[in-house]
Parts: C-alpha cells; structure tokens; sequence
C-alpha cells in the first residue's frame, strides 16, 4: 500500500490553481512539491500546511492505494 495524491491534484484542478500557487500559498518546499508529483512520502508537517492552506482536511488531497490497484 501506499499514499495517492491524485485528490489533491483534482482539488488543485477545480480551485484553479497550479502547484507553484500551492507551494506559495502553503508555504512549503519546491522539494516537497516533487516529492508529492511522484506519489513519494512526505512529512504530516507537509500535509498539514497544504490543509491549512486550501481550508480542507487530509482526506480530501490524499488517499491510501493498494498497490496494483488504480
């Protein structure tokens, strides 16, 4: 298993905004922003900024994936 971040990209998708917009906006890593492109682990400090920042909660950018499973 492992964490997908294709939520937080459709929510990036209908708020209109692009990653640059959200690493500003959050106030996180151009590194962090990488990390979550390529579905890697990032800290819960990372993902709780990109909460505070689009006023929403974890289970609304991020999901767990079985592997194999789309």
């Amino acid at each position: 298993m492992h964490f997908s971040y294709n939520k937080l990209w459709k929510l990036l998708i209908d708020r209109g905004m692009n990653k640059s917009q959200l690493r500003e906006l959050s106030g996180i890593s151009s590194s962090s922003i990488a990390k979550l492109g390529k579905g890697q682990n990032v800290t819960t400090d990372v993902l709780l900024k990109i909460c505070i920042a689009l006023n929403c909660d974890v289970s609304d950018i991020c999901e767990i994936e079985k592997i194999g499973e789309k």
